[in-house]
Parts: C-alpha cells; sequence; structure tokens
C-alpha cells in the first residue's frame, strides 16, 4: 500500500463520536472525510467533508460512497458482512476482514487468543439449556452469560450466581447464540491501545486503568497500576495479536491483572473509549494514529508526556460541565441533540501530572 497524499479522502463507517474524532484528526494531517451512516444527523456530520445518509443494505450508495473515497475505515464492528462484500471489492477497507470478522462474535475472538497462546477467561458455547447446563458443570458459577454477538457497553449479557440463575439468563439471550464465561478473579482492567502501520511497524500507548459501572467505562486513568513486567508483557501481547491479524489502524486491548498474570478480556478493532486519554497526555493520540495507519504514512510517537485522568460523561453528567471545566480539565463534546440515561455524550481528560 503507498501512502494517501495530502487531500486524499478516507471514508469511515459509522458516523458516531468516534467517527467524528476520527474526522478531526484527518482534518489537522490536511486528509478529508466522507461518514457513511444510517442515521440521521450523526455527531461526525459535523466535522467531516461530505457524509452520506443511508442504509448499510443500500447497495448503490454504498458504491457511490467507496467511488468517492481513496480507503475505507470503521469507528464500530457490527456492520452487515453484505455491506463489507460490496465495499471491499472497491477499495481497500482497514482494518482488514479477518480483523472485524474475529471481534464480532465472542467465540471466534477467544478461541482465537487461546490459539495464539494468551490466557482468557474459561468459555463454553451454549446454545439451549441443556448446553448450559453442561457449561455450567465444567465452568461453574459465578459466571456470565453472554451474546456471541452486538454486545457492547454491558448489553446482551446476564450473570449468574449459580446454577439456579440459568433460566433467567438463557432467557436474557432472548434465542441469541451465547458463550457462558468464567468468573476471572481480578483485581483491576486496564486496557492497551496500539497501532499497526501497513509496513508492520507497531507502536503502542502506556496502558490505562478502567473503572466501570453499571457495563459502561466511567473513567480511564494513567499511568495503572502494573509493575515493569506487566508493562511490558501487556504491550507485547497487543503486538503479538496486530501481527497475528496482519492488522492495519489502532486497536484496543482490554486485559484483567490477576495473581497469576494478565488475562485477555476482549479486542476491538478500533478507535477505543479507553484510548480517548492520549488527546491531552500525547502529543499524537489514538485517532491520528489510526488516520496515519490506514493512510500508510508512518506511525507517530505515542509516548506520554502527562498522567491523566478521562472521565466519561453519560446522560445527565452534562449537567455538570460548566462546574468541571477547571483549568486542567480538556473538556471533548460529541454534538449529541439528545441527551439519554446511558449515552455516551463526551468525556474530560484531566492532567494530574507530568509523566
Amino acid at each position: 500500500m503507498s501512502a494517501l497524499p495530502v487531500g486524499a479522502t478516507i471514508g469511515i463507517l459509522g458516523g458516531g463520536q468516534l467517527g467524528r474524532m476520527l474526522a478531526v484528526a484527518a482534518s489537522r494531517l490536511g486528509l478529508k472525510t466522507h461518514i457513511f451512516e444510517p442515521g440521521s444527523a450523526p455527531p461526525a456530520g459535523d466535522v467531516a467533508h461530505a457524509v452520506t445518509m443511508a442504509a448499510y443494505t443500500d447497495a448503490a450508495a454504498l458504491k457511490a460512497f467507496a467511488a468517492s473515497v481513496d480507503v475505507i475505515t470503521y469507528e464500530f464492528e457490527n456492520i452487515p458482512t453484505s455491506a463489507l462484500d460490496i465495499l471491499e471489492a472497491l477499495k481497500p477497507i482497514h482494518p482488514n476482514r479477518n480483523a472485524l470478522a474475529t471481534s464480532q462474535d465472542r467465540l471466534t475472538e477467544k478461541t482465537f487468543l487461546r490459539d495464539l497462546g494468551l490466557t482468557t477467561a474459561p468459555f463454553a458455547v451454549v446454545a439451549d439449556a441443556a448446553s448450559l447446563d453442561a457449561a455450567i458443570g465444567t465452568i461453574g458459577t459465578p459466571a456470565i452469560l453472554k451474546t456471541r454477538t452486538l454486545g457492547y457497553d454491558g448489553k446482551g449479557q446476564a450473570r449468574l450466581q449459580s446454577p439456579d440463575d440459568a433460566t433467567t439468563a438463557l432467557d436474557a439471550m432472548a434465542g441469541a447464540p451465547a458463550l457462558l464465561e468464567g468468573f476471572v478473579d481480578f483485581t483491576h482492567e486496564v486496557s492497551v491501545i496500539a497501532a499497526r502501520n501497513p509496513d508492520g511497524a507497531v507502536a503502542c500507548y502506556d496502558p490505562g486503568e478502567n473503572l466501570h459501572a453499571d457495563g459502561i467505562l466511567r473513567t480511564t486513568t494513567v499511568p495503572a497500576r502494573l509493575s515493569a513486567s506487566q508493562r511490558t508483557d501487556a504491550v507485547l501481547l497487543a503486538g503479538q495479536i496486530l501481527n497475528a491479524l496482519d492488522y492495519v489502524g489502532v486497536m484496543g486491548v482490554e486485559l484483567f491483572v490477576t495473581s497469576r498474570g494478565l488475562v485477555v478480556n476482549e479486542i476491538a478493532p478500533r478507535v477505543h473509549n479507553s484510548g480517548h486519554w492520549t488527546q491531552n497526555g500525547c502529543t499524537i493520540d489514538q485517532f491520528e494514529q489510526h488516520i496515519r495507519a490506514v493512510a500508510g504514512w508512518p506511525l507517530g510517537d505515542g509516548t506520554r508526556h502527562s498522567n491523566v485522568t478521562m472521565e466519561n460523561l453519560i446522560g445527565d453528567d452534562m449537567d455538570r460541565v460548566p462546574e468541571a471545566a477547571t483549568s486542567n480539565a480538556a473538556i471533548h463534546l460529541y454534538g449529541k441533540a439528545e441527551v439519554k440515561p446511558g449515552r455516551k455524550m463526551g468525556h474530560i481528560n484531566r492532567i494530574t501530572g507530568p509523566a
């Protein structure tokens, strides 16, 4: 892949906040962005060069979109295969289809990670009550039953404290193929934001420590509580995953920190909520890094120059924005017209000191 020239256009599937911040990063580099989004008034549309609002089933719109861009990337994983079939025949897609397929199905993802020699939570396929009972017999409880696809921010999950919860948990899956994951005894969760370009160069940011509430990320803090060896292990395993997938772009790798080492929770083939701290903690943030990678440019230096705590603004947290605008707080709002419970409306990066 040759590097895109200044003035080239990057197509982005999805017009949410991640697409918005990717478009801003691309504009700083003299690159244009074209957003493809089925919904009306996408936040990314405020800052992109062009927007197509059409369904992913609209073949004519997809073909016209592909004809207008030089390369295609995406801000979320759950893009219909039929749309990707049309687009891939016309323009390169980064990250590649293999990476997308791996992350779209929890069974495929867990199997891929296990086959790399990485540690995951114990897991078993669940299709019905009998297979759930068998999985509980093997894995035990507490455990979490998760839909294999389409789950995010705690959705598509049901916790089992004991085998008595099996029926309720299975009903919550509404017939969707599922996976039972065993409980991991961890002290805290961290994530590594890692990037790889077409030349195979890899750059990783410092791991951030994540705190969730109700299945939604609330804060990410850097530096994370990790020993030097744990920090090295986290970065090396992220690079291992990128190379195994021949990946191009930025990926988020979520890890559990346990007394027996790091356990991979999941991977996200895109810029990641837990990497927002890089906007104010690094010279080159995760969004510019992703644009550089998919454009075939050299990766930037992801060295952290500041300690940062990133806080998501969710729902009515927007009411606190004026008082949160302190001298050490960088506010990033997503331009969403309607405040809803559980909806990510923006985030704040607070500088807590030099790195």
